[in-house]
């Protein structure tokens, strides 16, 4: 196999924080080569270094033998490298067609029926089924995912970055997405798949490079490492210690505290609300949750749990039903009003809909509370800054400062801040928190969990939907389905048999 990208001692610097220190990297034709780390370890740096995003400061870069050095997007494109990005880059407006075109240049330069046969096999070839006429803003996540990889190979690159691809997909759009990644490796490109989930890395990986804190701290082929040895070069600690936190420890803390059997603070009773494109996405459904449990909700993508968080969040007015909070009807309150009864969100799309990537971290934390920091009618910004340092230093959140934008921070860390700024709610009578630990890095991922059983603890209702059930039998109370449009269950999860049940109530096949 010829070495496609190799990278040797390279260094970046973003003001005052070194994202990248001497980094040695090799990539090879035929192969996926998987990027480690935690949040902030300097992986979607990396990938823009060789995406034309960022210019190094020190080191070099060779593509296929030459010297590379890009300056921007375009040279990385006229070099054969395409790039999968971490938040998606589709015109919710166009259709996916229109989509397609403009990642060629011009919809008018393009013949359409050339695109459109052009599209279609490719998507015969990598599995990657898109409707063409279908407009982006209407797509699933999963569907849209599809389409940026098929926008991504319609270059026909030779080497293709996929960043954090997996990290809004549930299992089966998982699974196919990384027999994707294989079949364009297979396809004689190379493939750079940035991610911090062993289990898939396992699954697809040739080879590896892990990062922490901006530097390499292992590589070579993933047969020379076992699971335990790839979690300590990503977070520093033993194995060992993160399965504590994320089993044992939450198994104890769930077994010694008391059946809830407080009055519900959110009642939500036969919410109906119908797809853009036709069909019922809730159908009827009914939800109470009570102050001091955790309730997750499982399910396929597509079965109603992202149009229920919007209802719950005020981003979607349903058609029929009611939404309660604390006995007050809610269901056609705006956003500021839920905020004010003591209703938390951590939304889907943190990107598009949790901040303000232009604004900075202080003014995204404090967006809602800036009566907070008046002063003689005047915005006090100092104070301002120094509270969202300390959230900062609280939360673990790498950033430069408080007045950093929240564009130059990683995904994780910009979860973190969403995270944050919605648990500081006061009072906080009611989370729903939608893939709280969406793009977190292993040891983030206990952190979260942590904060949203203190946040139940404190009296809140916590709501916490995930394609992750493992992390939804380690926290919660008890995990509801689900399906059709409906919530089953529920499921005890100290029950054995508990990823069983959920399963069956998955598929359809249990009641």
């Amino acid at each position: 196999m010829a070495v496609a990208l190799e990278m040797t001692g390279v260094g970046k610097t973003y003001g005052a924080v070194r994202a990248l220190t001497d980094v040695d990297l090799s990539v090879h034709t035929g192969e996926v080569h998987c990027v480690l780390g935690e949040n902030g370890a300097g992986k979607s740096t990396l990938c823009n270094l060789v995406y034309g995003g960022a210019t190094l400061d020190e080191g070099r870069m060779r593509l296929f033998g030459d010297d590379y050095r890009p300056r921007r997007p375009a040279d990385a494109l006229r070099h054969g490298i395409a790039m999968v990005h971490q938040h998606f880059s589709l015109v919710p407006e166009l259709t996916v067609a229109e989509n397609l075109a403009l990642g060629e240049g011009s919809w008018l330069r393009v013949p359409r029926r050339e695109l459109l046969e052009r599209a279609a096999a490719l998507g015969e070839e990598f599995r990657l089924p898109v409707d063409l006429t279908a407009r982006a803003g209407t797509l699933s996540v999963g569907e849209r995912q599809r389409v940026e990889i098929v926008k991504c190979l319609m270059r026909d690159p030779r080497l293709v970055l996929l960043d954090e691809p997996t990290a809004v997909l549930g299992p089966a759009e998982i699974a196919a997405l990384l027999d994707t990644c294989r079949r364009i490796a297979e396809s004689g490109r190379a493939v750079v798949l940035v991610t911090h989930k062993l289990g898939e890395i396992e699954q697809v990986g040739d080879r590896a490079t892990v990062l922490r804190g901006g530097r390499v701290t292992g590589a070579g082929p993933l047969s020379d490492f076992g699971r335990d040895e790839l979690v300590e070069l990503m977070i520093g600690r033993a194995a060992g210690e993160l399965d504590q936190a994320l089993t044992t420890g939450v198994a104890a803390a769930r077994t010694t505290r008391a059946p809830i059997t407080a009055e519900p603070v959110l009642r939500v009773r036969n919410l109906r609300s119908a797809r853009p494109a036709g069909g019922a996405a809730l159908d009827g459904l009914d939800l109470d949750l009570r102050p001091g449990e955790i309730t997750g909700i499982a399910g396929v993508e597509g079965n109603g749990q992202t149009e229920l968080v919007a209802v719950l969040s005020g981003a979607l007015r349903p058609e029929s039903g009611t939404v309660d909070i604390g006995g007050a009807d809610l269901t056609h309150a705006p956003p500021a009003r839920r905020t004010a009864a003591g209703l938390g969100v951590i939304p889907e799309d943190r990107h598009h809909e949790g901040c303000v990537p232009a604004m900075s971290v202080a003014d995204n934390l404090y967006l809602g509370r800036l009566a907070d920091f008046r002063r003689r009618g005047l915005l006090d910004r100092k104070a301002m800054n120094t509270a969202a340092a300390r959230v900062i230093d609280d939360h673990d959140i790498k950033a430069s400062g408080p007045r950093a934008p929240m564009s130059t921070l990683s995904g994780g860390n910009q979860q973190k801040v969403v995270v944050a700024r919605e648990l500081a709610i006061d009072p906080l009578r009611c989370l729903v928190a939608a893939h709280p630990t969406r793009g977190l890095d292993l040891g983030a991922v206990d952190a979260v969990l942590q904060r949203l059983r203190a946040a139940a603890e404190s009296g809140a209702a916590v709501l916490v939907v995930s394609h992750e059930v493992a992390e939804l039998l380690s926290v919660c109370d008890r995990v509801l389905v689900a399906y059709r449009g409906q919530l089953r269950g529920p499921v005890d999860p100290a029950d054995p048999r508990a990823t069983e049940q959920i399963a069956h109530l998955m598929l359809g096949t249990a009641s």
